[in-house]
This record gives structure tokens, sequence and C-alpha cells, in this order.
């Protein structure tokens, strides 16, 4: 460890001083493109509409102070690429020149700001975070991805955490979880409570709720996609930072005019200190486990957790037509502990342990051919494994299990641009996906090993449409899936459409056909330790049926001095989910069964900017109902129907100082509770209606500050402070019922309370 952490300071020095060596005094002079639109927008104040990936990469010195506005545009459309084109709502469209082959330009930014800075809405009816030019959400400092996705209507989390994220009514499984194109079946550290997808590498963000690209398959409730830079970076940079939970570093190394290099690594501090955070993280991870409850004659001691992830893109542009980028990811969550026991004078302990890890990697091709033409080969190979021991200390006992996950794929796309307002995407994708899984029993000996191989054949194609005056954008395609095992035939139809209207009005519409192969379950509550108990287990097309998906949402926006407000309607229907997917802990719990989940809601969000301060007010509605035709209730509400929510926050930013506050507000998720009366019937509790009743109201105060400083003229530093939960609220997140000794007992699952957190970084 000491030699590796040697390693990593001689890279950032030497990297540092050569920083220094390569770069002259007028370019010391320029500045991003993104940061003096952004100051302009200011000056003039008007609006840049821009798709962030065109400008992320692009350096210039800026114009004048004394230059019109008039005078500006001409001046930046001299300096750059790009055309700048000013519309009558004082919006400036930012469009590449023609003579450039971009696939991006039907993908601009219909509304920047959409929460807060660096959250914009677009014109394919995704979302996108521009990790770069982030503002601050409430309870962050850092921006982890998959908590800054919540800040969005109709995205909860069930339990508080990062690995049940619940978007539209749908379980974490059914998300599809991409790092540059890598599908990943793992999402958290602490098993949930913080993302595994280290920031400072992460550049951009993409959220599509519904209306997919044809190109992608799975996340039949949605897509969270996340990007590294696309571009070379001729300039030498990193950070180092330190917060309560990990420390972690960053370095962009300029190999040639051809070729750059990012690395990234976090490894958690529990090894030097245990923080109040740590510990307020470990308790909640570890509450109604074996980790904390044991038998009484049993102690538990030497409990330890760690984690850690490593990162690297490389991208290297063989000329000015063909590219050719790498990545890499490897992650890891290892928890231990010690169970001890005293039988007379003899003494014995042995260590239980759980482990999460993924490594993946990925390598891409592109060609632009001609200025129409252009084709991307993509590979990856993703490996998830989840393994626990559990030693009965007192049985002397071992029992190993192991769920893997292995997966490859392989796709390549076409893309041609027909004209200005046409292009066309076609191409083919190959996935396979083996999942093992193992129970191991020592004594008496019993081991079970299935391992299930699926391969599935997809062949999509899509067309998109982007008017002259740039108001209107259809985006439709059809994708068609052969999975061979099963000589399975799938069509899937896509659909975005958005139109803008008497100046500061939109419209969108859209629709998609999914499905996927894979499902998280749950066989005991009490396996893999009762920590992280889902394993993840392939389709047969029997009682595991394949997941599809059909979702149909339209909605109305207005934008116009600051304001916005967006509404959207939204119908979705699951089959083919499982019970044992769903996470059931009534009388449902040991059910094996399969049947469907429809979902109807409303999404709604109104936010306002004025100056430098920026509020929001979000609400959901949902009503999501499942139905098992061969339970006893063939229909009932849902697990995740979370009725409604609100959030609300405000922010407040400067050049140095970022302040933001919010609240976060659920009606309770459902549960299902013993008849009062009549609490036990032939020694099994007897339920009321399934999710009949729900827990209390959720309810969390959550605040940030961030503020930026120069340690010299070369580099600035960062100190923030959040707290999550600033009111100590207790929120009951679960609960679920047992009998013990003929007495009904209720198990009460918490949130995290007040957690403080205190993050220091310096940037160079």
């Amino acid at each position: 460890m000491a030699i590796q952490i040697k390693r990593l300071i001689t890279v950032l020095f030497l990297g540092f001083i050569f920083s220094f060596q390569i770069h002259s005094q007028d370019t010391e002079k320029k500045k991003p493109l993104s940061e003096i639109l952004s100051a302009l927008e200011q000056r003039f104040n008007i609006q840049f509409n821009y798709a962030e990936d065109l400008v992320s990469n692009v350096k210039v010195i800026g114009p004048s102070q004394s230059f019109s506005l008039e005078e500006v545009l001409n001046y930046l459309k001299e300096k750059t690429n790009f055309i700048f084109q000013l519309t009558d709502d004082n919006t400036v469209l930012v469009i590449t020149k023609a003579a450039d082959f971009d696939l991006q330009e039907l993908s601009e930014i219909i509304v920047s700001g959409y929460i807060v800075k660096g959250i914009n809405k677009l014109s394919n009816g995704s979302f996108e975070i521009d990790v770069s030019d982030f503002d601050i959400l409430p309870g962050l400092i850092d921006t982890d991805v998959l908590h800054a996705v919540q800040a969005f209507s109709g995205i909860q989390s069930i339990n508080e955490t990062v690995s049940n994220i619940n978007i539209r009514g749908g379980s974490h499984d059914q998300n599809l979880i991409l790092w540059d194109d890598i599908k990943m079946y793992q999402s958290g550290h602490f098993f949930g409570l913080i993302s595994m997808f280290n920031p400072q590498i992460t550049e951009r963000v993409s959220l599509t709720k519904n209306g997919s690209a044809t190109e992608f398959t799975d996340g039949v409730s949605g897509t969270i996609s996340m990007q590294t830079e696309k571009e070379v970076n001729d300039t030498f940079k990193g950070n180092v930072g330190i917060n309560f939970i990990d420390a972690n570093g960053f370095v962009d190394i300029p190999i040639s005019d051809k070729s750059s290099l990012q690395v990234a690594a976090r490894k958690s501090i529990s090894d030097f200190t245990e923080t109040p955070t740590y510990n307020n993280f470990f308790e909640r991870i570890s509450q109604d486990t074996e980790v904390e409850n044991n038998a009484m004659s049993i102690i538990n001691s030497d409990k330890a957790f760690d984690f850690y992830d490593a990162s690297l893109r490389w991208i290297y542009k063989i000329n000015n037509k063909e590219e050719l980028r790498v990545n890499f990811i490897n992650v890891a969550n290892e928890l231990m502990f010690n169970e001890n026991t005293s039988m007379g004078s003899v003494e014995d302990s042995r260590q239980s342990s759980l482990s999460q890890n993924s490594i993946a990697g990925a390598i891409a091709y592109s060609k632009i051919w001609n200025t129409k033409w252009q084709t991307t080969l993509e590979a990856y190979e993703t490996d998830y494994k989840l393994k626990s021991i559990n030693a009965n200390v007192l049985e002397s006992q071992r029992f190993l299990q192991e769920n893997k996950v292995s997966e490859t794929s392989l796709k390549l796309k076409t893309n041609y641009k027909i004209n200005d307002q046409l292009q066309l995407q076609n191409g083919y994708h190959f996935v396979e996906t083996q999942i093992t899984n193992l129970d191991d029993v020592d004594i008496p000996r019993f081991r079970l090993l299935v391992s299930e191989v699926v391969r599935t054949h997809g062949v999509f194609s899509q067309l998109s449409y982007k008017s002259k005056d740039r108001n209107t954008t259809i985006i439709t395609g059809l994708r068609y899936n052969y999975i061979d095992k099963f000589s399975k035939h799938l069509l899937e139809p896509r659909i975005s459409f958005s139109h803008k209207f008497l100046d500061h009005f939109s419209v969108e519409a859209l629709g998609e056909f999914k499905n996927q192969n894979t499902s998280q379950v749950v066989n005991f509550q009490n396996d893999f330790l009762g920590i992280e108990k889902r394993r993840w287990q392939l389709s047969n097309n029997d009682d595991i049926p394949v997941i599809q998906s059909r979702q149909g949402s339209i909605g109305l926006s207005f934008n116009k001095n600051g304001w916005l407000i967006n509404a959207d309607g939204y119908y979705k229907k699951v089959k083919g989910i499982t019970t044992q997917s769903q996470g059931f802990q009534n009388q449902y719990e040991f059910e094996r069964t399969s049947g469907f989940n429809e979902v109807r809601g409303l999404d709604f969000i109104i936010r306002k900017q004025l100056e430098k301060f920026n509020s929001w007010l979000s609400y959901s509605y949902m009503n999501s109902d499942y139905s098992f035709k061969d339970l006893a209730e063939s229909r009932f509400p849902s697990n995740f129907n979370i009725r409604h929510a609100i959030t609300f926050g405000t922010n407040y930013t400067s050049e140095k100082l970022k302040l933001s506050a919010g609240l976060n507000w659920n009606s309770g998720r459902p549960t299902t509770r013993p008849i009062e009366d009549n609490a036990i019937l032939n020694d099994d509790i007897n339920f009321e209606a399934t999710n009949s009743s729900e827990l209390q109201d959720y309810l969390r105060v959550d605040v940030s500050a961030l503020y930026n400083f120069n340690l010299s003229s070369k580099a600035t530093a960062n100190l923030g402070l959040s707290i999550w939960n600033l009111l100590d609220r207790e929120n009951i997140v679960n609960n679920f019922y047992r009998i013990n000794d003929g007495e009904i007992v209720e198990i009460r699952q918490r949130s995290l309370g007040i957690t403080p957190n205190v993050v220091f970084r310096v940037n160079f």
C-alpha cells in the first residue's frame, strides 16, 4: 500500500511539473468556452442552448468587455467551430458548422438549469447532469451521481440507498446502469449508502425515464448512463481530496497531442480512523442482520468494513477520422467480523465475511468515413461477484454463498447523416450473460451449484429529425431482439417527440417497449448475512419469465424569465415480474409466482431562478399496483407505491460560495400489518389485506455548503460541509413481523440519523 501511494505521489508530482513546462503564457489566458458562455448569460441576460459535449474541451480567449452582444457572437464564431444564432426569446443556439459530422446536434438542450445549474433537459426527452458545471444539491458536497438523480420527480429510493433506486415505481434491478456504455450489476459502496462511481472521473450523466434510444436494451424502468470525458485533453490536471468516508485522487495526463489518460481512485479511511459519518453508515447497514444481532451466547467483535474503487479511461485519436477508447473499472466492498462464544472454559471464535466486487473493461473504436457516414464498434466484459461466509460458531458450521454475473457484449453502430435535419442509425448488438449461484455447507455436507447462460441478438434502427427552426425533434425507431435459448422474438418500437411553440411553451411525447433477462431476487432474508440479500438470476421463460415493459408519457413545459413549470403524465406496465424480485416480507414472503406491475402517475416541477438564487418545488403522484393471478389477492398496491412525494430546495451561488438547503417528504411506503384482534392464526401471523397500510410519513431536511478559494496561481481548493437529516428525524424505511415465544414482534429498520460530512479538495 505504501509503495502504491508513493507511486501515485510521484505521478502527480511529475505531471504537475510537466504541466508548467508545456504551456505558454498565451494558453494560460484561454478559458473554457462553457465558463465564457456562463458569464455572457449573466452579462447580457441571455441563455445559450448547446450540447455540453460540443464545448466541453474548447478553450478560447474571452471577448472584450466593450463588445456588444452582436460583436461577441461574431467573435466567438471566428474563434470556434460553432455558429451562434440569436432567437426572439433571447436564446442563443450554439450549432456546429455544417462541415462537421456530429450526432450531437439532434440532442441539444431545451432547458438549462432544469433543477440547478448543470442539470439540463434535452430535446430527446432525457436529462443530463454535467458534473464539470454542476452546482450543489442539499446534503451533497461531492456529486454523488446516484444520489443526484433522486432530485428528479418520479425517482425515489424506497430505503434511502443508491442500491434501491425506484424509477416510477420500478424495482432497482429494472434500471439499466451504464458506465461508459458498460452495464454494471453493482451500484453502491457501503452496500448502497453511497455511489460506487467516482465523480472525479465521471464527466456527464444521462437519465432516461422513457423513450430510450433503440441501441439500448434492458432497463425496463429507466436508464442511468455515466460518461467520462470524450475528448483528448492537452492540459495536465488533477485533484486530491478527503472526506469523512474516503480519500480520493484523480489525474488527467496528456500523453501526446493525440492521446490522454485519466485515472481515478478512492479508498475508505476506516483503516486509519472511524468518523461519526462512518459509524452512522456502519450502524445503518448492519441493522437487524447477523452483524448486529446474534444468539445470546455469541458475541460479535472486530467488526471492520473497507471499500475502494479504481477507474481508468484512455483515448487515442489515431487521426482526424479515427478514435480508440479504452475503459476499466474495479470496485470492492468487504465486511468482516468475528463470532465468539464461551462454553465452560473453552472459547471459540470464527470469522464471518461478506464481499462485493465488480470489475469491467471496454474498448471502442469509431471512424468517420466522410461527412455523412460514421461507424462505431464497442465491446465490453463486465463481472460481478457477491460472496459471503457465514460462520456458525455454536454448530462449528460454515455456510458459503456466491452470486456471480459474467457478461460479454459486442455492438456495431452505423450513423448516416442524410441532411442537416435527418440522421439514420442502424446497428447490431450481441449480449451473452452467465449467472452462477452457489450454496455450500460443510457440516452436514451440502453443495448446490447452478449456472445458466442466455444469449441475445439485437438489431436496431432509428431515424432522427430536427426541423430547420430547431423547434421540433422527432426520434423514432425499432429494435428486434432474438433470445436463442428460448427461440423468442421481441419487437420494441421507441419514440421521442418534442415541439416548442409560442416561444416559451414545449410539448413532449415519449413511448417505448423494452425487455430484460435478469432480475434480483431474495430467496431468504438471512442470505448473505442479511446485508445484501438480493442475488441476480436469469429468466428461464417459465416460472421466471422474460420481463417486458410498455410505457408512454406526455408532458408540457413553460420556460420564461427564470421560471420553469413542467408536468408529465405517464402510464407503465411491466410484465414478467416475480414475487421473489419484489422483496415481500409478509404472507407472500415464500411464494413463487409471476405477474405484472401497472403504474400511473404524474411528475411536476416548478423552478425559479433569480440572480444568484435558485429555488424549486417538485411533486410526484403515483398509483402502482401488482397483479398476481396465483395469489389469494390477485391485485393490490405494489411494495414501491409511494403515493405522494414532495421535494423543495433552494440554492445560493456566488463566485466563491455555494449554499443549498432542501426538504424531502413522502407519504411512506406500503406495509402489511397483522390483524389487531386476531394477530396469530394456526401458529402463523394473520395479516390484513396486503399493503393496505402505510408507514409513517418520511421527512428529511438536508443542508450543504461549498467554499472555493485559491491556494496559488496554479491551484485551487474546495472546502465543503453537508448535513444529512439535519433535524435527526427517525424515519422508518421498512418494517416486518415475526413470531417470538407466541408473541408478535415488529422489526423496524431506520434511516440514517443526523449525519455530517466534510470535504477538502485541492485542484491543480
